[in-house]
């Protein structure tokens, strides 16, 4: 192949099809278990993150209250991944052989947000979220106190020395997660023969750039447990769920959607989930969440 602007152009086009066919065809949860926000600037603050004003009978004026502001920032972070295409080799008409490297990138990349956000996920235990607790804690604060105004304890994990699994709801605009996009995933080229890195090296230069982040959204909307999992946890998680209250004593409405697992919990998520019977009787809990097996949890 002749070196040149056009040809270089009709490798480059052809390099980034093959990325977006990979990038379209792999699976990804992103969408189902974060909130995902555009961002404008190198830091967002989520300082509306916190309880909602719950309805309340309209007797005499209106009772007007504020947003909590908690001052919760997310950072947008840089991420790259860059590969060399030798220029011989495209004059050799021997790029083809570099398509399976450009489909991984499509993988790779599509596959990130997960790898972040589980990740995030595991190490809720030991992170803070929007009020300053942990965000798997057994000290958040509850509704209030209607005589003092103290503040109850609230507990949205269970203890244990296994593999952590999760439950979430995921039926709601705001999610547990929130995915931050300032620059999404873009396929970039350096393939100007009259660019200096061209001109000195004698190879083309191809890659993926992307300014994004995650962090924790409502605490009340997740559950972790590093204990067995099992019908008796299992069942504990979702009672203690549907029992968040705001801070007004009202119940949040939360109901458990998904239940999410590394892979060496497979099996026993799917005795509970999916099995019609367990212990030669009928099987309470099958279907009562959707199952999401992650490689990027251990």
């Amino acid at each position: 192949m002749l070196i040149n602007d056009p040809n270089l152009e009709l490798v480059a086009k052809g390099f980034q099809t093959v990325y977006n066919e990979a990038f379209d065809a792999t699976v990804t949860h992103k969408d189902t278990i974060a909130m995902v926000v555009g961002s404008t600037a190198a830091e967002e603050n989520y300082g509306w993150l916190g309880q909602f004003p719950a309805l309340r009978e309209w007797i005499g004026d209106r009772h007007v209250k504020e947003l909590s502001s908690h001052g919760f920032k997310i950072s947008n972070r840089k991420f790259e991944s860059t590969v060399r295409v030798k220029a011989d080799d495209i004059a050799d008409d021997r790029y083809g052989v570099y398509k399976p490297m450009f489909s991984e990138m499509g993988r790779v990349a599509r596959q990130h947000p997960d790898t972040m956000i589980f990740e995030l996920l595991a190490k809720g235990f030991e992170t803070d979220c929007y009020d300053g607790q942990n965000f798997f804690d057994s000290d958040h604060a509850g509704d209030k106190n209607k005589l003092d105004g103290t503040a109850t304890s609230v507990s949205n994990m269970q203890q244990g020395k296994g593999s952590p699994w999760f439950l979430l709801d995921l039926s709601k605009a705001v999610k547990p997660i929130i995915w931050q996009e300032r620059e999404k995933y873009q396929f970039k080229s350096l393939n100007n023969p009259n660019d200096t890195h061209v001109f000195m090296r004698d190879e083309f230069i191809y890659g993926i750039k992307a300014r994004v982040n995650c962090g924790f959204g409502l605490w009340q909307l997740a559950f972790g447990s590093r204990a067995e999992l099992n019908a008796a946890n299992y069942a504990a998680a979702r009672k203690a769920m549907m029992n968040f209250a705001g801070d007004q004593g009202q119940l949040l409405g939360i109901m458990p959607t998904h239940l999410v697992v590394p892979g060496n919990l497979e099996s026993d998520a799917r005795s509970l989930l999916k099995a019609d019977q367990t212990g030669g009787t009928t099987n309470i809990w099958k279907d009562s969440a959707d199952l999401i097996i992650t490689p990027f949890l251990r």
